[in-house]
């Protein structure tokens, strides 16, 4: 005969509640003396072994099956196992009061101390390990592997769960999938989460559509949802952001809509196949800061401030030396011919029209600026030429009027030669 305070001995003493006795002790304890006041009043018998013609059911411990009385197909090993069953059908419990509470529920598998304990409608589960789906009472199609697994999950349906404490606290949470030790440990409410690897969103509550691959990925994630992080570590910075994508990166805390590959520092390379050679149209040149961020160069007014005219600023490019060269053959084994200009010449001329490496050191020369300083340079000696020209203009139209007084003037001179010919011929 059990009493009271075996039970609550029982369950508190067991290696997989001990980092949790203090959170979960109230719960067991208030439910293990509700299960057994209701089992208190059933008449106790000698340990049974046997088999049911009638219902097929196999049954062997103290009270195992001893209450079924149509339910078919069922298998009871261990003492109390199955104990309440009277109509579920083919379930099979082997352990220590597993599936004790369950009545009509079927196609429950549970193999361990206390594993489906509390089950009662609940359908096609399988819990394996001790504890594992303790306190499920209604939930259906889950799967835990491990102990403490599931534990107390109570109505959240289609669940898998392999690993040590993972989806421990898990309650109605649905279609939650966590794979390794304490994965989704303290996931409650949280739905269609996928965490696989040790620790794997380990302190998410409420988040869901979340997948996190790795050790201790997305570990500190709490609301955050429809996240993905890839990679030992991936994501760990993630909190309560939303939409974030992190592989090979730990992310950021706070933030959400982001997208991060890879880590500053241990990649040093990028190869991406599909890109080269490939012809777009409409497309837009992307620009790399110096954080590492990809994005868009923006021209727009919405995004600029101290606006004002180049004017002598850009008489800078004038002094620059533009070279041919060829790169070294590790970077371009055919060595074909280049043209542009030395980062470190630039520098000399105007430091604001290069871009430097990690180390401070010139790396790249700002081919943009260096184009829209070309463009006011034309400008200038644009204007500069309509200026020439408009001023030519006005002294062709000069000499058009000078040459048009001269040819008057020359007329008027041969009609008074011509007079004077004339009259001194007269004369003679």
């Amino acid at each position: 005969m059990k009493n009271k305070t075996q039970l609550t001995r029982n369950i508190l003493s067991t290696h997989v509640l001990r980092r949790r006795a203090r959170r979960w002790m109230p719960t067991l304890i208030t439910g293990s003396f509700a299960l057994w006041a209701a089992a208190s009043t059933i008449l106790r018998a000698e340990c049974r072994e046997g088999c049911d013609s009638v219902t097929q059911g196999t049954f062997l411990g103290e009270d195992a099956l001893v209450n079924n009385t149509t339910g078919p197909g069922d298998t009871a090993v261990g003492f109390d196992a199955l104990l309440n069953n009277t109509t579920g059908q083919a379930n099979t419990a082997a352990g220590l009061e597993a599936l004790m509470s369950n009545t009509d529920g079927f196609g429950n598998t549970a193999t361990g101390w206390k594993a489906l304990l509390s089950n009662t409608t609940g359908t096609a589960n399988t819990g394996c390990g001790e504890v594992t789906l303790y306190a499920n009472t209604i939930g259906s199609n889950n799967t835990a592997t491990g102990a403490g697994a599931l534990l107390a999950n109570t109505t959240g349906s289609q669940n898998t769960s392999d690993g040590t404490d993972s989806l421990f606290s898990n309650t109605t949470g649905d279609n939650n999938t966590a794979l390794g030790s304490a994965a989704l440990n303290i996931n409650t409410t949280g739905a269609s989460n996928t965490a696989t690897g040790l620790e794997a969103m380990l302190n998410n509550t409420t988040g869901s559509f979340n997948t996190a691959n790795g050790d201790n990925a997305l570990v500190n994630n709490t609301i955050g949802s429809r996240n993905i992080a890839l990679g030992t570590s991936a994501g760990s910075n993630l909190t309560t952001g939303n939409d974030n994508i992190d592989i090979g990166n730990s992310g950021v805390a706070g933030e959400a809509g982001a997208i991060r590959i890879g880590t500053s520092g241990t990649q040093g390379a990028t190869f991406i196949a599909g890109i080269r050679g490939v012809p777009v149209s409409g497309g837009q040149p992307v620009a790399i800061s110096s954080s590492g961020r990809l994005g868009v160069k923006a021209s727009s007014i919405r995004f600029k401030e101290a606006v004002k005219p180049m004017d002598k600023a850009s008489e800078a490019i004038l002094s620059l030396r533009p070279v041919t060269f060829r790169y070294k053959k590790e970077l371009d084994p055919r060595g074909a011919p280049q043209f542009g200009l030395v980062a470190e010449d630039v520098a000399k001329v105007d430091p604001d029209l290069v871009m430097t490496d990690d180390q401070g050191k010139p790396f790249t020369v700002r081919y943009d600026e260096v184009n829209a300083m070309l463009l006011n340079e034309f400008l200038k000696e644009h204007r500069r030429y309509g200026q020439h020209e408009a001023m030519i203009t006005a002294q062709q139209k000069q000499i058009d009027e000078l040459r048009a007084v001269s040819k008057e003037q020359l007329a008027e001179l041969q009609k008074i030669s011509h007079q004077l010919i004339t009259g001194q011929t007269e004369r003679q």
